[in-house]
């Protein structure tokens, strides 16, 4: 279906710690627009609009698009778990 444009972005870290698996996700959901906006980023940075957002993400600032991106999301939570050791 052209005419949908949801698109969802999704980040897994994994990590074996003494032979046990540990995996942390990070995702957000946004829609792809027809045309690029903006010129920072790379790949898909031009295109993809996170959901609550109006900018894509190479029109926002690398700090803003950093706290929101599913890398991370995911990248956090590793961090808050290795706190935990």
């Amino acid at each position: 279906d052209k005419s949908n444009r949801n698109a969802k972005f999704v980040t897994c870290i994994a990590l074996i710690l003494e032979g046990k698996e540990h995996v942390f996700y990070g995702e957000i959901a946004g829609h792809i627009i027809s045309e690029r906006r903006g010129t920072s980023g790379f790949g898909y940075d031009s295109v993809f609009v996170p959901e609550g957002y109006e900018e894509t993400f190479a029109q926002m600032g690398e700090e803003e698009k950093n706290k929101i991106s599913h890398r991370a999301k995911a990248v956090k939570k590793l961090s808050e778990f290795l706190n935990t050791l």
